[in-house]
């Protein structure tokens, strides 16, 4: 997994707030943060994290620690909401929730991830039509 983070100014302006990312994230999914001791359950059992750059474990320990660049994580926008991480964590927190909670961050600032203008004609063509509804509903809200 890479741990190098694309840096967006929209992203970096985001006010949260006077507690910060983790208490916002926090107020969204009704989750605690700060119970997850960093096991890695959540992670071994995702079946996409070969495709995020930053596991569920680690998603959560940006978040306690405020850095605001975790919301530039495509792990975000990645997870299926299977609840696979959920089933598994020891300390019964729901990531799926937290993840969501993360992505409507992004969402309420009208920060657009899916950028439809840059999908060619042709890409529009090929991929199927829920494929576009299933992206929609995910980043649009």
């Amino acid at each position: 997994m890479k741990k190098k983070l694309k840096q967006s100014k929209e992203i970096d302006d985001i006010q949260f707030k006077k507690d910060g990312l983790a208490a916002e994230i926090q107020e969204l999914s009704g989750q605690n943060l700060y119970g997850c001791y960093q096991c890695g359950t959540c992670s071994a059992g995702c079946p996409f994290i070969d495709d995020m750059d930053l596991g569920p474990d680690e998603v959560i320990r940006f978040a306690v620690l405020n850095k605001n660049e975790v919301l530039q994580a495509n792990s975000i926008w990645i997870c299926a909401s299977c609840f696979a991480c959920a089933e598994r964590c020891p300390r019964d927190i729901n990531i799926t929730k937290v993840m969501e909670a993360m992505r409507q961050i992004i969402l309420r600032k009208k920060i657009d991830k899916t950028k439809i203008k840059n999908i060619s004609q042709k890409e529009k063509e090929r991929i199927p039509q829920i494929a576009f509804v299933s992206l929609f509903r995910k980043n649009v809200g």
